[in-house]
């Protein structure tokens, strides 16, 4: 088979499947539509890709068509992952309106551009250091699950009229950080963990609060 199964990958490919899974129930899997279970779908990829460089890094016996390998499926991954999941759901919370249609395009556009933008640099950077990059350019599009979990946390206090809103706003501000020269340090491993927990409390307070409707 073509490709690559070793277990530098395997992170990525769940990732990408928990990521298609969100769809289908923000979609209305058998006929229920859950954005709730999109988002802890999302939530899930970005776990996964969070370790999964640093999985792919153990293997010290890479080829160099290994290493670019995981740079291309992980950006192919995460264009779906974090660009096209999170236009699924603002579609499944109600973005139905004409102005809605430009956000919803724009997300995964942008989402793709600064993918590509990073892939070009770092093939370019691996050329001339084997050190772990230290800073992003842009807003990482990984970031959207931690950013849209908290915004959905509190979507009944915010209204079903005013949420379709209140989220497409927020989808069009990280659309727009996506592809702004910034740069923004790579979070330490101590900051990944602080991340895991304050995830692991906004699933459980979402899930808390659908379950008490």
């Amino acid at each position: 088979m073509i490709g690559y199964y070793n277990y530098t990958v395997i992170l990525t490919y769940i990732g990408l499947v928990s990521s298609l899974l969100g769809m289908f129930f923000a979609m209305g899997i058998n006929g229920s539509i859950r954005p709730e279970y999109a988002i802890a779908c999302l939530m899930i990829s970005g776990l996964c890709d969070m370790f999964d460089g640093k999985v792919a890094r153990t293997k010290k016996d890479r080829t160099e068509s290994e290493k670019k390998f995981g740079i291309q499926i992980d950006s192919l991954c995460d264009a779906i992952c974090f660009g096209v999941l999170p236009t699924v759901i603002g579609y499944s919370v109600g973005m139905h309106k004409w102005y809605d249609v430009p956000i919803l395009l724009i997300f995964p556009l942008c989402a793709v551009i600064r993918l590509a933008y990073f892939n070009v640099n770092e093939e370019e950077r691996q050329k001339n250091t084997t050190d772990v990059r230290k800073v992003y350019e842009g807003l990482p599009v990984t970031s959207v699950a931690l950013i849209l979990p908290v915004v959905y946390a509190f979507h009944k206090e915010i209204s079903s009229e005013w949420f379709p809103t209140v989220y497409g706003t927020t989808l069009l501000l990280i659309a727009v950080a996506f592809i702004t020269p910034f740069r923004l340090k790579k979070p330490t491993m101590k900051t990944m963990l602080i991340f895991i927990v304050l995830g692991a409390f906004e699933l459980a307070f979402m899930l808390y609060k659908t379950k008490m409707r």
